[in-house]
């Protein structure tokens, strides 16, 4: 979620440009919420049950075995969080699309570590700027 906090950062930039910043979050509503009550973003986070929409942009991957320890080691646990059975994740990505409903930039990497940076989608969007 520090993610989420740095495109809170960029998100007057991203209105100025005339656009709309919306995270899409497997997290269940209610853990959005509490999350959301101790540092509100400005922009609208919206709930993917199952990563149903991740899955039919492609960017649902499954979290198996020996990372799933790792996981709840850490004390995550996926099914609680995203109220499904399925230990699924999105792949961070980042897609700008424009006002006709094209896409026009896409960001995804399946290294969670490597997420692109605020900076980069405020790069794409001032390019449909001009």
């Amino acid at each position: 979620m520090v993610e989420l906090y740095a495109l809170q950062e960029i998100n007057r930039d991203i209105e100025d440009l005339g656009a709309t910043l919306v995270a899409i979050t497997p997290q269940i509503p209610a853990k959005s919420l509490e999350m959301l009550s101790r540092q509100p973003l400005d922009f609208n986070l919206l709930s993917d049950p199952g990563n149903e929409y991740a899955a039919t942009l492609g960017l649902r991957h499954e979290v198996r075995g020996e990372l799933q320890a790792i996981y709840k080691g850490f004390g995550i646990d996926l099914p609680t969080s995203n109220g499904d059975p399925s230990w699924t994740l999105p792949v961070p990505a980042r897609i700008v699309v424009d006002s006709g409903g094209i896409v026009r930039a896409i960001d995804a990497d399946p290294d969670y570590t490597r997420r692109p940076e605020p900076s980069k989608t405020l790069a794409d969007l001032q390019a449909l700027a001009k």
